[in-house]
């Protein structure tokens, strides 16, 4: 019986993966195989992303206080970052510092884009929605989403 922090490819590819779309960009879909969830990591958040042709990874964010990246490891796509687009393929490297730019990642192909996806888990965070002019703010479990507008100095 292999150890619980061992997950084996041929488990990874059993895996069902579930489908996350985002609640901002309904045209952001991801299959998603949450690996570090199955080896019983609860500070970082490792997933294996199938982006479907034609999607995005998410609503274009920035993070203010988690770190993220991604790595891709089959397909080809368009990075948004800073507003600048970037391709992307097999063995490209993403990395998201905190307070970083603001991103987003879209299956540009008629074939799947397949990432490495990590980031931090703080019980804490706060998550910018540039296009869509809306801030998140995470504690824990709850979470509350508002126009920039409303946001007021304190």
């Amino acid at each position: 019986m292999p150890h619980p922090a061992l997950l084996a490819a041929a488990d990874i590819e059993a895996m069902e993966a579930e489908a996350r779309p985002h609640p901002l960009n309904p045209n952001a879909l991801r299959l998603r195989k949450s690996l570090g969830d199955v080896t019983g990591l609860t500070q970082l958040g490792v997933h294996r992303i199938e982006l479907p042709p034609g999607h995005d990874s998410s609503e274009y964010h920035r993070h203010l206080y988690e770190e993220e990246f991604v790595y891709v490891l089959a397909g080809h796509g368009r990075a948004l970052i800073d507003e600048q687009a970037h391709d992307i393929g097999p063995g490209d490297f993403l990395g998201f510092a905190r307070n970083g730019p603001a991103h987003v990642i879209t299956n540009t192909t008629d074939a799947p884009l397949v990432l490495l996806v990590a980031g931090q888990r703080l019980e804490q965070d706060v998550c910018d929605y540039p296009h869509r002019r809306k801030r998140l703010y995470v504690r824990g479990e709850e979470s509350d989403l508002v126009d920039f507008d409303a946001i007021q100095p304190g």
